[in-house]
């Protein structure tokens, strides 16, 4: 499951492209280093790392945990429809067959649109956490950034960012996460969050992300 989960809204002053994003630090503070001081930063597993966002993650999971059990119930009775017919099609009568072929169908459409509904939930409910700790996130990022003397931070969450190449010493990541539980004083989950979904045997819905959501612009 949706690492991953609960409703955020993003709104800050300075200027943000998230997705290819960058994030210009035009004055730095007195005292740092000057120039063209480059970071690069996975703003969703950031988020999603953090203390806070774990928990979040953690709640989330167990709010839709009953609807996973829901449908590996169904997937099962559909897998099974499907072995019984395989195993034993050649004995039943072209009546029979077919009475359980429909059957068959029925409740794998039946899976398929439950699990789509489950996934668009989950979904929806990962981008609100994004959107509601990412604002939190990114104030934390502009003060770290500005202290240290990055003039610009990327963020290479989507595959889609032009980033071809960039040193591991360049990327602050976990430096934020530290930075982001030092400053919100969230304790550690006693346990990590988990997130798996069950998937429909139809092998054509897509597993939801974990924390795949990224922050929204305002």
């Amino acid at each position: 499951m949706s690492k991953n989960l609960t409703g955020r809204v993003l709104a800050f002053a300075l200027a943000l492209v998230l997705g290819g994003s960058i994030r210009s630090l035009a004055q730095a503070p007195a005292g740092t280093p000057q120039g063209n001081k480059v970071a690069i930063v996975n703003i969703q597993d950031a988020i999603a790392n953090t203390n806070e966002g774990k928990k979040e993650l953690e709640v989330l999971q167990q709010k839709f945990s009953p609807r996973q059990a829901a449908l590996q119930t169904q997937n099962d009775e559909v897998a099974n429809l499907k072995k019984q017919l395989e195993t034993q099609g050649s004995k039943l009568s072209d009546e029979e067959r077919n009475s359980r072929i429909r059957l068959a169908t029925e409740k794998q459409k039946t899976l398929q649109r439950n699990y789509e509904d489950f996934q668009n939930e989950v979904q929806q409910s990962e981008q609100e956490i994004m959107n509601r700790l990412g604002k939190k996130m990114l104030d934390v990022m502009e003060k770290y950034a500005k202290n240290n003397g990055y003039t610009v931070v990327l963020d290479v969450s989507n595959p889609q960012t032009p980033v071809l190449y960039a040193a591991p010493t360049t990327n602050i990541t976990k430096e934020l996460v530290d930075a982001y539980n030092a400053e919100s004083g969230v304790a550690a989950p006693a346990k990590p969050a988990a997130n798996t979904a069950p998937r429909p045997s139809t092998g054509n819905a897509a597993r939801p992300p974990a924390a795949s959501a990224t922050p929204k612009k305002p």
